[in-house]
């Protein structure tokens, strides 16, 4: 079922229970702007595992998390919980013997699993000792051939423990690491490898080490390593102190107008993975500062995988929502389908979230149709800016019809704006930001300016420099502009953007070339079910099928088209598209686990598709708008 509705019928927004923008902005003589805001950052917790033991004081009974089962074939059966007096008593075990094993802050257990119980525990357990924790994408165990990016990940942590929750489907991860010596700690047991059971850690009798442990607890101290997601090269180990992790709650908090009630604490649906801040600093720590139950959802925003999402979405009706832009596509796409999904998915929510691209306005509008068929309003969108280095730097934290938005910086931090070409570069300094890379004091010091200010590649713009509470608005990567052979710039994450909501649903993702050409093309990954609806293909119709349907060209050429006519001049004008079947290669640097795409490096590994787009005589495979 579409819904639609026009400027003139829209209803009010549900309230959202935070100050409104309050920001001060000087301009300096190079040009360059500081921002920040004007309420002040509030009070910070100690650290994430001194936050545990307060509200597992406060409500142990309280459900922290929630999993599926999961059967020996891998699927996922009934919900099972853990209390916050569970998760604090088996962190504390797991503590207990990693103190007994001699560690510290010099050591590190490297998590090799996706979301689970078993990994939170390990997670906070080892925060607990005082040991870094380092999780690691799935993909660089399940999905990479040559496991380059395992080693190197390993080679820098140099963890003393490996985890990984089901043994055998990891085994070929954990035996390209067991000839180091490291001590591997399975709860499903590996075949054919020395291992610890996860079991074992939980009989650990607690003695007083580990309240001496988180005695030497503090700001300063590393609680992860995360890593960036290596689309440019191999990973970089990122330090996560309990500072930054405590501060983006202070800043968040901040800025709330009410106090939260205590009779009703927030559940959410998470799919996105631990190894990224969003997921596993953000969302998870938000979650429980706020006394929250996130369910762990094993469904992605992928054909066949989104099922399992929307089997949870009848299940539990979350209070905030937050994902990626690729996941409220697919999930207004279910929803006009299905009244009972957007029923469930309406009931408790207060508002949605979306992270680590920009939301296009289509998707935008169909999902506050939804809210309107459903509420009777519309439900506000937030989004938070920033990057591994740095946790979220800027949020939306008002009501606001417009995406794209990255928002106005957390109290405590100061936002830098710096001219670079035709662009503002954006850079930051704050308790948020990391003090460096593990083990590359080069790196370090390449990625901070003579100010202090961590640089983050990206550009950012006011949407009214006379009005900067209006907010700021994401311009793309620095790096990833070009220009035409006339001369005239391309701005690389506004047309994509652009793009991909032109010729929705049918688009998933894309990449801009014609660096040097006389005109824009497009390597776009279609949508194949959609691709298959708008070709009145069956389901199981094969990809090179639907590609190649008439109808789907039409489509393509109909929508850019009238893209073209709104462009205003070659730098926003589409000329050829081809549409391709192979997906994103982890291994390829094409794409991070949590589905963002690399414009670089998958131009330069498909160089042959562009080769074939800027062809004097194009072959069928180019669709020429």
């Amino acid at each position: 079922m579409n819904i639609a509705v026009t400027p003139a019928d829209l209803p009010p927004f549900k309230p959202l229970p935070m100050l409104p923008p309050k920001t001060r902005a000087e301009k300096r003589a190079d040009g360059s702007w500081l921002i920040a805001s004007e309420y002040e950052l509030g009070p910070m917790h100690r650290s994430i595992p001194h936050l545990l033991e307060e509200r597992a004081a406060e409500h142990p009974e309280r459900n922290l998390i929630a999993q599926r089962e999961v059967g020996p074939d891998l699927k996922t059966g009934a919900w099972r919980f853990m209390t916050y007096g569970e998760a604090n008593a088996k962190a504390n075990q797991v503590a207990q013997a990693l103190l007994d094993r001699g560690m510290g802050q010099g050591d590190g257990v490297m998590i090799l699993s996706a979301n689970s119980i078993e990994h939170m525990v390990m997670m906070l357990g080892a925060m607990k000792a005082g040991v870094p924790v380092a999780p690691v994408s799935v993909a660089y165990s399940l999905f990479s051939g040559d496991h380059g990016k395992l080693r190197h990940v390993f080679n820098l942590v140099k963890p003393k423990i490996v985890f990984a929750d089901h043994g055998p489907l990891y085994a070929k991860a954990l035996g390209v690491l067991k000839d180091s010596g490291v001590e591997i700690v399975t709860v499903v047991p590996a075949p054919d490898l020395e291992q610890t059971s996860y079991d074992s850690l939980l009989q650990t009798n607690v003695g007083p080490a580990v309240a001496a442990a988180m005695e030497t607890i503090g700001h300063d101290t590393i609680g992860k390593y995360l890593f960036t997601s290596g689309s440019t090269g191999l990973p970089k180990g990122v330090i996560q102190t309990q500072r930054m992790m405590c501060a983006v709650i202070a800043g968040q908090e901040s800025l709330r107008s009410e106090e939260p009630d205590p009779n009703d604490p927030p559940q959410g649906l998470e799919w996105m993975p631990w190894n990224h801040i969003s997921a596993g600093n953000i969302s998870f720590n938000g979650n429980l500062n706020a006394g929250g139950t996130v369910y762990l959802d094993a469904g992605k925003p992928v054909p066949g995988l989104f099922d399992e999402t929307i089997r949870n979405l009848y299940e539990v009706s979350p209070i905030v929502f937050g994902s990626a832009p690729i996941a409220f596509a697919m999930l207004a796409d279910a929803m006009e389908k299905d009244e009972k999904l957007r029923a469930s998915f309406f009931r408790k929510l207060k508002y949605m979230g979306y992270g680590g691209a920009t939301l296009s306005q289509d998707i935008s509008d169909r999902l506050q149709a939804l809210a309107i068929a459903e509420t009777g309003m519309r439900i506000g969108f937030t989004t938070m800016y920033g990057a591994t280095e740095t946790q979220g730097v800027t949020v939306v934290s008002w009501l606001t019809d417009r995406v794209g938005l990255i928002g106005l910086p957390l109290p405590g931090l100061t936002l830098k704006l710096v001219p670079n070409g035709q662009k503002l570069e954006v850079r930051v300094k704050g308790p948020t930001v990391t003090p460096g890379y593990l083990n590359r004091p080069d790196l370090t010091a390449e990625a901070f300016d003579e100010e202090g200010f961590y640089k983050l590649g990206d550009a950012a713009k006011f949407v009214d420099e006379r009005d900067p509470n209006q907010g700021l608005v994401f311009d793309g990567r620095v790096t990833e502009d070009f220009k035409l052979s006339t001369g005239t710039w391309v701005s690389v994450g506004t047309l994509r953007t652009d793009v991909l909501a032109a010729a929705s649903p049918l688009l998933q993702d894309a990449v801009i070339a014609g660096q040097d050409k006389h005109f824009i093309g497009v390597l776009a990954w279609p949508n194949v079910s959609a691709a298959r609806g708008i070709a009145g293909l069956p389901a199981d119709a094969p990809v090179a099928e639907v590609l190649a349907s008439g109808t789907v060209r039409a489509f393509l050429k109909e929508h850019l088209g009238a893209h073209n006519k709104k462009a205003g001049g070659s730098s926003g004008r589409i000329a050829r598209v081809i549409l391709m079947a192979e997906p994103p290669s982890i291994d390829g640097h094409e794409i991070t686990d949590k589905g963002y795409v690399n414009q670089r490096a998958t131009l330069e590994r498909r160089h042959a598709l562009v080769e074939k787009l800027y062809a004097a005589a194009p072959d069928d495979d180019v669709i020429v708008i």
